[in-house]
């Protein structure tokens, strides 16, 4: 079993100095399932494997004399009721009113005198359905974090096997109540976290430095001002950068798989490529259709990305880097935006960018507790940084099941606030993409015609890679 740290890192505590009633910072999906779920089977299913993920029984408790970073306890009255609930409506639900029943549970702040995390059952949905809503704070995962939680939740059979017996349980160490052991306590986890991320400030700076003498990267080095956009100077304000006032609203679309595959292999480049175009071609679309000018301006994205190695899975937390990419609005066809999306990624690639801007990350760290929650309560502008979030996770491509019911979809949220009053998060899932719209009501109340905009974007481009498709195959004929 993974080692959990005590002490929350300065990237996991960010996400509990930020948050505030206009921005929820945590993430979730909506899951739908074949048959209904049985409340009680799912308590004692979940139940049965918290001692492969005893996070889920802790809670965060704030340093007591503000020195450093809160910490993890475990929770003495840990009670799974008041973690997995059941919405009952009456008569049948549709698929509309699983994102509007989304949507007000994604509103609400969680409670933090119990562990982060909640689960929430609606059964009766309709074509003899049933929906699971999961959130989790954003202190406790990242997105492929998540995923590895998926499986250990999750069975790729109807029949589950039995979990693995939990170990033996040892007195746990329970804080001292000693004032002063207390406070060297904290005195040395401020001390640990600030020598752990000075450590990562060094190995960042070594990296740049390797990077900068690799004659490969370094000859691609001066075209990293064409990808990487000013952030200090303002973002061109669209429609949806706005006042957020907290309210959720929530959109779901879903594209075959293969169907993607087949545009990137024919316009020759990646499924995230195919997200980015479609996504940014629909932005301009929607800030068209809002009287919004197009014409030499740009959007840019705020792009999570994870940096979590192979032997790392399993842990929980937060290893992620932020990539801003800037796509003009204006292009002259879908194609001239897919290769410009193309060449701007790959160059992302090939300079390492999320690895090194992930120094700039490391450094912020070196700011005292204090000072990083005092940031967290007052960072607020009248113009938000970026336009838009932007995120990407791969899940498993094979059925999964949750006490023997199929999981047919999976729609996952991310969190927005700040200006952000859209951000859409894309889960692949058994062959198909889910994207997940998730807007603000105060900054986006329409944000289902953002979605008809993107289906249409989708198909539009789906249409055109089968014609060049067959047509290069007529000419290789």
């Amino acid at each position: 079993m993974t080692r959990l740290h005590h002490r929350l890192s300065s990237l996991d505590a960010t996400f509990l100095y930020l948050e505030k009633k206009e921005c929820p910072l945590h993430i979730g999906s909506t899951s739908v399932f074949d048959g209904p779920l049985s409340v009680k089977a799912v308590k004692k299913h979940v139940s049965d494997r918290l001692h492969l993920i005893p996070r889920y029984t802790q809670k965060v408790v704030p340093d007591p004399f503000g020195i450093s970073h809160p910490t993890w306890e475990r929770d003495p009255e840990f009670d799974i009721d008041n973690h997995i609930f059941e919405i009952k409506r009456k008569g049948k639900v549709t698929l509309d009113d699983l994102a509007e029943i989304a949507g007000e549970k994604m509103t609400d702040l969680m409670d933090r005198d119990k562990p982060l995390w909640e689960l929430f059952i609606v059964n009766g949905l309709e074509g003899k359905r049933s929906g699971l809503i999961a959130k989790v704070h954003h202190c406790m995962v990242d997105g492929i974090s998540g995923v590895d939680l998926i499986k250990i939740l999750f069975d790729i059979k109807p029949e589950a096997d039995p979990p693995p017996p939990a170990p033996e349980e040892s007195e746990e160490k329970k804080p001292s109540t000693d004032p002063t052991r207390r406070l060297f306590d904290s005195i040395l986890g401020s001390m640990e976290e600030g020598m752990n991320r000075f450590l990562e400030l060094q190995a960042g700076l070594m990296y740049l430095a390797a990077n900068v003498a690799n004659p490969q990267i370094a000859e691609k080095l001066p075209h990293i001002a064409e990808v990487l956009p000013s952030v200090a100077a303002p973002v061109a304000i669209l429609p949806f950068n706005k006042e957020c006032n907290g309210v959720r609203r929530l959109a779901w679309s879903e594209y075959s798989f293969r169907d993607a595959r087949l545009i990137k292999n024919v316009l020759k480049g990646t499924v995230n490529d195919v997200v980015l175009t479609i996504l940014s071609e629909a932005v301009t679309r929607y800030a068209k259709l809002h009287d919004t000018e197009t014409k030499d301006r740009k959007v840019r994205f705020m792009m999570p990305v994870s940096l979590r190695q192979k032997e790392q899975r399993g842990s929980l937390g937060n290893l992620i880097s932020i990539i801003p990419l800037e796509i003009p609005l204006e292009f002259p066809d879908l194609v001239s935006r897919f290769e410009y999306v193309n060449e701007k990624t790959q160059l992302m690639k090939e300079t390492r960018l999320a690895e090194s801007l992930l120094t700039v990350g490391a450094a912020y760290s070196l700011l005292p507790a204090p000072m990083q929650s005092i940031i967290g309560t007052l960072a607020d502008t009248p113009v938000p940084p970026f336009n838009l979030v932007a995120t990407n996770v791969p899940g498993p491509q094979i059925p999964l099941y949750l006490v023997g019911k199929k999981m047919l979809a999976h729609y996952p949220y991310v969190p927005i606030g700040y200006g952000l009053g859209l951000g859409c998060a894309i889960f692949s899932y058994n062959q198909e993409l889910y994207f997940g719209l998730s807007s603000d009501a105060g900054a986006m109340d329409d944000v289902e015609k953002f979605k008809e905009i993107l289906d249409g974007v989708f198909n539009e481009l789906l249409e055109l890679a089968a014609e060049m498709g067959g047509k290069a195959e007529s000419a290789n004929a």
